[in-house]
């Protein structure tokens, strides 16, 4: 029996050494056939630098400008006493001067998402810029750096080469050609160019980044974005606010012009009743009913100041809504691979590439064979 046993443990022994011995002499005699193919790998590296090189040469470096926004948290104004009170006492007169805590519509998430909505990316690209000394759109500057007319006009679509978008233009009259080159623009600026990101949850600080080949391009169009969002996202936001601002405003203006009304009828009545026969009580009705009018419109307008005061703390509470910490200045950060380094990568894809044709071609002429 340890007989057996010795027997297959030299068996098992003499395998290993059998299949290795093989492995190395595999790999030396694919070796030697790569030797003898050595001038063709040179040849395949030499060209894959050179493309490489022509590559480094016609690359258009990559600009990224970044622009870092905080979000404004709201909070309940519940525990806070006498604002809390006051704003009570605002709701039994039938305004809402607000208060309660932000709502998730515009959460950091959210936020993000709204920056690539077609309705501000067109606002953005709609809006003129000074480029050169003359006033264009943002629009029209993408199609030129981009060279996008002599990509239409290659795809045999004269009817784009005229199209334009010029400063200040009515967008409801916008051609169905017009649409088409926004909505493809919107499509490419969020799939290539727009990146917003947040980098923890619990902290609602947003990054958002503008990548392009032109620089005034992205550092304009990251600005510009984080604007209209800002602008719309107040506007929303404080709708409401500024509602309640301009109707108490109003209601100020219409009672101050009553009480000085009262007031001036309170002296002329005065006047006509001086030295009055004290036996004539009937004369003095007038001007007692002015001093009643005065009285109720004093009141009137103390309460109405209180509340035009508590709605304008509440404008100001809820703007702005988004705190700019850091945005791109030029020169941007410019990203481009440099000519050596694509110079050996291009040399090395090549030859490896090569290497394997040879081998799998080898290897097949030995099957066929």
């Amino acid at each position: 029996m340890a007989l057996e046993n010795n027997q297959i443990e030299n068996s098992n022994i003499d395998n290993d050494e059998i299949s290795l011995k093989e492995i190395i002499t595999t790999i030396k005699e694919w070796l030697t056939f790569l030797k003898t193919k050595k001038k063709k790998i040179i040849i395949a590296l030499i060209i894959g630098g050179l493309i490489g090189l022509t590559f480094a040469l016609f690359e258009k470096p990559t600009y990224k400008a970044v622009l870092t926004f905080a979000m404004e948290e709201e909070k309940s104004s519940g525990g806070v006493g006498g604002l809390s009170g006051a704003l009570g006492l605002a709701s039994s007169f039938g305004i809402d001067l607000g208060g309660g805590g932000g709502g998730g519509a515009f959460a950091a998430s959210n936020l993000a998402e709204l920056m690539k909505s077609r309705l501000l990316v067109e606002k953005v690209l709609l809006e003129p810029i000074l480029v050169k000394g003359k006033t264009i759109t943002l629009a029209e500057y993408y199609i030129q750096i981009n060279e996008l007319r002599e990509g239409w006009g290659w795809k045999k679509k004269p009817n784009l080469n005229n199209v334009q978008f010029l400063p200040i233009a009515d967008r409801t009259k916008f051609t169905l050609q017009q649409d088409s080159i926004l909505q493809e623009i919107h499509k490419r600026l969020i799939e290539e160019n727009l990146n917003i990101q947040q980098k923890d949850k619990k902290i609602s600080i947003l990054t958002m980044e503008v990548n392009s080949t032109n620089e005034l391009f992205s550092k304009i169009f990251c600005e510009n974005i984080a604007k209209e969002t800002s602008d719309f996202y107040i506007e929303t936001k404080s709708k409401k606010a500024k509602i309640n601002v301009n109707v108490l405003q109003k209601q100020v203006d219409s009672i101050k012009n009553a009480l000085n009304g009262a007031i001036a009828g309170v002296a002329y009545e005065t006047d006509n009743v001086y030295n009055m026969n004290p036996a004539l009580n009937i004369k003095a009705a007038p001007s007692k009913r002015m001093q009643v009018d005065v009285q109720a419109n004093t009141a009137i307008l103390t309460n109405l100041v209180v509340q035009l005061e508590l709605a304008k703390i509440t404008l100001r509470k809820e703007t702005p809504l988004i705190q700019l910490i850091d945005r791109p200045i030029l020169p941007l950060e410019k990203a481009k691979f440099g000519k050596l380094k694509l110079i050996i990568l291009g040399g090395f894809l090549s030859a490896f590439l090569s290497i394997l044709y040879l081998t799998f071609s080898s290897l097949y002429k030995k099957l066929v064979a």
